[in-house]
């Protein structure tokens, strides 16, 4: 019978099983070349290598062989850093790389992480599939590692804790996408372009994590000199998102803010925040259910 992998602490005596594991995800991928000895001696003591740097280590265990793993280790300035994340391919959709994740991220906010980063080769596309769905987004330069395979690597960032709102370039832009569409808001294409616009300094784009977890956008464009206006404001319903992302809109820009809102939620929203309204059109937009709806002109001044 076989039973369902179990988290357990990593130990030394892993080894092999590490070895195995990650050795196998990696050849996974045209061009990888694995050397244990001469590139990443630390696998033949990994729970010491780990506890020597203040972090730990888990293993995935399934009738007794090692199938998943991922380590995490403290960086600087409340940053954590996730490591070793391997897991075979029958493994995956299981819930299991999920459940590492968890472990890891659990371990770090109790010892008071703010964020989570992490290095994945430009290859492993499977992987930052996985981690842009948690919330994770491109940060940084592409990192490039002098070693056997010609690594290539991703630098990847996710606030942990709090509250946190953050204006992304077009490489972070884009890898945002999969986590929006966990709010369920169907805007997969709009996002892409967004990306672009961002790409070609048309627009900004804010994001917004909540305890890890991105909890909506914001566009903000720039018409004319000296004033930007909420293009797309996007929220997990029921949350503080919105709040958070007109804030930090009015935070980074020195220009006249403007939206156009349609009455209902939103309007409350924009209100509650201090924006004055500038005007309205009667029965402009439709509402689903085919009724007029008026639309409002909503402005704030910069802070």
């Amino acid at each position: 019978m076989i039973s369902s992998p179990v988290l357990r602490a990593g130990r030394d005596a892993d080894a092999a099983g590490f070895i195995a594991l990650m050795s196998a995800c990696w050849l996974e991928y045209p061009g990888c070349v694995v050397d244990i000895d001469g590139e990443a001696p630390e696998l033949h003591a990994l729970a010491s290598y780990f506890a020597k740097c203040g972090g730990t280590l888990w293993a995935a265990e399934q009738n007794g062989q090692v199938v998943g793993m991922i380590g995490t280790r403290p960086l600087a300035d409340g940053a954590w850093e996730l490591c070793k994340v391997y897991a075979y391919p029958d493994q995956r959709g299981t819930g299991l790389a999920q459940a590492l994740v968890d472990a890891a991220d659990a371990h770090a906010r109790a010892h008071g992480a703010t964020e989570m980063k992490l290095w994945s080769d430009t290859r492993f596309d499977r992987a930052h599939r996985f981690y842009e769905k948690l919330g994770y987004v491109r940060a940084g330069a592409i990192r490039v590692l002098d070693d056997l395979s010609h690594s290539l690597e991703f630098g990847y960032a996710r606030p942990l804790t709090g509250s946190v709102v953050r204006s992304l370039d077009a490489a972070a832009a884009a890898s945002a996408v999969p986590g929006l569409r966990r709010l369920g808001l169907g805007m997969d294409a709009v996002w892409r372009a967004v990306a672009t616009d961002v790409a070609l300094g048309k627009c900004a784009m804010l994001v917004v994590w909540i305890d890890g977890a991105i909890g909506g956008a914001a566009v903000l464009d720039f018409p004319v000199p000296h004033r930007a206006e909420v293009r797309i404001l996007q929220t997990q319903a029921g949350s503080d998102a919105g709040a958070a992302l007109l804030h930090e809109a009015g935070r980074r820009t020195s220009a006249l803010l403007t939206a156009r809102v349609r009455m209902g939620a939103a309007e409350s929203l924009y209100r509650a925040a201090g924006w004055c309204e500038a005007g309205r059109v009667p029965g402009h937009d439709r509402a689903e259910d085919d009724t007029p709806q008026d639309v409002i002109w909503f402005y704030r001044a910069a802070a």
